[in-house]
């Protein structure tokens, strides 16, 4: 019998990814194709749903050169959260771009209807703050903004998804339009006390409910696909998780308590709560849902991070100080010691825990003696210092936090960032062994997380830093100031 393979999509915010797993879920085979990141000159951020789709098609090629269509046991998927995308119900074309988590179009939205009545609803219904991060606001935008969507509102032609949805409905040809809890919740538009879409929460962002997907399982069967009619035969959609609870379900943190930090282009700062609501979400943070297995939800706090890998994006591309990322290990390791230059990363403004989305960006502290190495460290030290914070404010809501972090992502391979996280939260640092862990994460809930995982980590002890209590109280002081 030829051996079977899962096959993963990781639709990332940069790229669209394919990931092949054996049935030990090892990973025997990658490749990913970028997509354009659409800024226009008022910092608004899109994706084009028809590059993705083609993209999508030429590695289905890709890696059919490398299995016989027979031995592929199925799909899962991961993406990216928050983004909002709008296709026509009928012909399944996009009907305008997408509008990417990062974007921060819908603030003035978000303005006209914070009253406080109705923030306490959002946030006691989603536990989620009232913000333009996240989809719901996003799609009301295309709804007041986007003609061709307005039109298909109109016809009852619409549908709105997060990226999952939309990567479902082309993959089954418009048989299935579902989603899941971990990428629903973070919609604004779903209750997470009943895992439903929620009817007021729908008429305050504008949004019919029958435009939404159904939610479903997180390990459901969420339709079949042919690959774009590359199969003889369809094969089972079998998992769905947002990219940071994919990682989350990857690093094994199935424990109330268990947590870890995922550095991508964003960063989220996850902790598991178990399958019990906190008393009051009214809090700081992000209450959300980790995944819905067999019909049982489990729930998480999370603290996210708007720019993370995306400062060092900046770093390269605008300000040209680095080449390529991995340079800014070595060069913080050579930078000034006394230098006590902040980034305030405020690039959309600061999100969790300070909420401050009119907040500017701003490197401070600088004297005539701060170089390229400082700019870049003061860089790196900005992720830790929103990291800690969010921590704090977990040990706030949930005493029983692990004493261990879990890392993962593209930066976790930054030796200078993960020594600098131990130090300053005086914890541990276990990083993932494999790069590839939303996808990981996925594919193994996929086979209904199989206990013959066993990948190791690489392990950072905490050492003991000198005034690291001073640093991040300068750092607060600093947020305080250009508030």
């Amino acid at each position: 019998m030829p051996e079977k393979y899962i096959l993963t999509i990781d639709q990332s915010t940069q790229a669209t990814k394919l990931i092949l797993f054996d049935q030990h879920m090892q990973l025997v085979w990658k490749a990913n194709l970028p997509h354009k990141q659409i800024v226009n000159d008022q910092g608004w951020i899109s994706h084009d749903l028809n590059e993705i789709r083609n993209n999508l098609s030429e590695l289905f090629k890709m890696v059919l050169k490398r299995i016989s269509t027979d031995q592929l046991a199925g799909l899962a998927i991961t993406n990216q959260r928050e983004s909002a995308a709008a296709w026509s119900k009928k012909t399944g074309n996009p009907l305008c771009p997408t509008i990417v988590w990062q974007d921060n179009r819908t603030e003035k939205l978000i303005n006209r209807i914070s009253y406080p009545e109705l923030v306490k609803t959002v946030k006691a219904k989603t536990g989620l703050a009232l913000s333009p991060y996240f989809t719901g606001a996003k799609w009301g935008w295309m709804l007041l903004n986007e003609p061709r969507v307005i039109q298909a509102y109109q016809n009852n032609d619409l549908c709105l998804g997060t990226m999952d949805s939309w990567l479902i409905y082309q993959l089954t040809n418009g048989k299935s339009f579902k989603t899941e809890p971990s990428n629903a919740c973070r919609t604004q538009l779903m209750n997470i006390h009943t895992g439903t879409w929620d009817k007021e929460l729908g008429e305050i962002f504008g949004i019919k409910l029958d435009d939404l997907p159904e939610i479903v399982d997180s390990n459901a069967h969420f339709g079949d696909t042919d690959l774009f009619g590359l199969l003889d035969q369809p094969v089972p959609i079998m998992s769905v998780l947002g990219d940071s609870q994919a990682a989350l379900f990857a690093q094994g943190c199935f424990n109330p308590g268990d947590f870890k930090v995922t550095f991508g282009t964003g960063s989220s700062v996850m902790l598991n709560i178990g399958q019990k609501l906190p008393d009051n979400i009214n809090n700081k943070l992000n209450t959300s849902i980790a995944w819905s297995l067999n019909g049982k939800l489990s729930y998480v706090l999370e603290g996210n991070i708007n720019y993370a890998g995306a400062c060092i994006t900046w770093l390269k591309d605008n300000l040209n100080l680095i080449k390529s990322p991995e340079e800014t290990s070595n060069l913080a390791l050579s930078a000034n010691p006394n230098d006590r230059t902040y980034l305030i990363p405020a690039f959309a403004g600061l999100g969790a825990p300070y909420w401050k989305p009119n907040m500017k960006a701003a490197f401070v502290g600088m004297t005539s003696s701060t170089g390229k190495n400082e700019l870049i460290k003061a860089t790196l030290n900005s992720l830790v210092y929103q990291i800690v914070d969010i921590l704090s404010e977990f040990k706030k809501l949930f005493p029983q936090v692990n004493h261990e972090i879990h890392t993962d992502g593209g930066m976790i391979y930054n030796q200078y960032l993960m020594q600098y996280l131990s130090n300053i939260a005086q914890r541990n640092v276990r990083t993932a062994a494999i790069s590839e862990l939303s996808a990981f994460g996925s594919a193994n809930n996929a086979v209904h997380y199989s206990n013959e995982i066993n990948y190791s980590t690489f392990y950072i002890p905490k050492m003991d830093p000198r005034d690291s209590n001073f640093y991040i109280q300068e750092w607060h002081n600093w947020i305080n100031k250009l508030a």
